[in-house]
């Protein structure tokens, strides 16, 4: 066989790709990240993954055709068998898949055009008309929108509860929703996280979550947004979760060069996932997913540089005079939150909220001084971004909602980048000299 033929009885993932042990110890993912799901051998010796554009895949018989569809249509258990068309599967995005896997421990991932795709279309899985949600908050605007506007309009409603809520709240909570769901003839079909909470880092207590749902009996999976703390500084599934969610647009692409989201955990809740993935689209395409296992292979090195940075700026503000509080999570005053992250985090992040003295106008003040720091949503990138939530990527929320939340007008979100921390610190003393 020539060596640019490949065997049609060989699977794509062989034997040849790199061992997750080694002498009996476990690699770390940040090893995994250089070579985990794939082997040279089928691709030319091409050290990286190629980029696979194309739109379908052929098969080496008809038989094994019929096989792969009545996976994919379910007729069959277990998936599909190899590549069928690129809105089920295709080389680079089940390489992506599988390393991201790899850093919460799951059993398998999913991959998505954004992380409000995947948030939809996980949502949209579990979700009947006349089930409930259960979900804390605050949520990002657009996830809590999409409970609170567009699954209504197919009769599923929710019950909300705040991040921090103890376990007798919890309990009170999920025997409302219950009730509520017993009196629309449909089911609490799931509990729905966001831990921290966008913009003010409030913690959810993922274990009271789950022990509040095996109390309550409910056959249900809770899912996480992990994107402020993952994947290097929160693992959800171990306090828990089933099911993680990512903005991968976030730390894990880390350059503000992409889109992208992701969804993570047991097989069993994979499933009905990928099946309304495979009907609708919104698979990860194969640039963006090549350019994910790129930013995958520095995660970590990224992150633990912008949680460092972060330290040093936060220590900073907390001692300035025009600085009335911050949403760190290296600084915690509230004991709950503080016993929650104990448990739960394995760093502080490098997102956090900074309220100043003052209100909307001061902020913009501060905002429109900034020389290094950037004025953008997002985060998790590379560069230093800031933001004012309640005027921008919460202006959705009602008024009220926001005040609840703790959402003030006075908050303004940073996200730390990898820049000199001296620089950044320089920066925002004299943005808030204007101020």
């Amino acid at each position: 066989m020539a060596a640019h033929e490949i065997d049609p009885t060989t699977p794509r993932k062989t034997p040849h790709a790199e061992p997750k042990t080694i002498g009996g110890r476990e690699l770390k993912p940040a090893t995994l990240m250089m070579g985990h799901g794939y082997d040279p051998v089928l691709s030319e010796g091409s050290l990286k993954p190629p980029i696979f554009l194309t739109s379908t895949f052929a098969f080496p018989s008809a038989a094994d055709g019929k096989r792969h569809f009545e996976g994919i249509t379910g007729k069959r258990p277990g998936g599909a068998d190899g590549l069928v068309y690129s809105r089920f599967n295709a080389p680079n995005q089940e390489i992506l898949e599988d390393r991201l896997s790899i850093w919460d421990g799951a059993e398998d991932a999913l991959s998505f055009s954004s992380g409000m795709t995947a948030i939809c279309v996980l949502m949209l899985a579990y979700a009947s008309q006349g089930d409930v949600i259960v979900h804390s908050g605050p949520l990002y605007a657009a996830s809590e929108g999409f409970v609170a506007k567009v699954l209504a309009k197919f009769g599923v409603t929710y019950v909300d509860f705040p991040a921090g809520a103890t376990r007798e709240k919890l309990d009170e909570i999920l025997a409302k929703a219950k009730q509520q769901a017993s009196d629309q003839d449909g089911k609490v079909c799931m509990v729905y996280l966001e831990s921290p909470g966008n913009p003010t880092n409030a913690l959810v207590d993922v274990e009271a979550v789950r022990d509040a749902r095996d109390a309550a009996g409910l056959d249900c999976p809770i899912a996480i947004d992990n994107t402020f703390l993952g994947p290097l500084w929160q693992r959800p599934l171990d306090q828990g979760a089933d099911i993680v969610v990512y903005s991968l647009t976030k730390y894990v692409g880390g350059h503000s060069d992409l889109v992208a989201g992701s969804i993570a955990g047991a097989k069993k809740w994979m499933d009905p996932v990928r099946a309304l993935r495979n009907t609708m689209g919104g698979i990860c395409d194969p640039n963006t997913a090549w350019m994910l296992m790129r930013s995958l292979e520095t995660v970590e090195l990224r992150m633990q540089r912008a949680g460092e940075n972060a330290a040093k700026v936060c220590d900073y503000l907390s001692k300035h005079p025009k600085v009335e509080g911050l949403g760190y999570l290296g600084m915690i005053k509230d004991a709950r939150q503080q016993d929650i992250y104990d448990r739960h985090c394995l760093g502080a992040g490098s997102t956090f909220s900074l309220l100043l003295k003052g209100g909307e106008a001061e902020c913009f003040r501060f905002l429109d001084s900034l020389k290094i720091a950037k004025l953008a949503v997002s985060l998790g990138g590379t560069e230093t971004l800031a933001s004012h939530p309640a005027s921008m990527t919460h202006l959705s929320v009602p008024e009220g909602r926001r005040g609840e939340l703790g959402i003030s007008d006075n908050l303004v979100r940073i996200s730390i980048g990898i820049e000199d921390a001296d620089d950044l610190i320089a920066d925002f003393e004299q943005a808030l000299e204007q101020v």
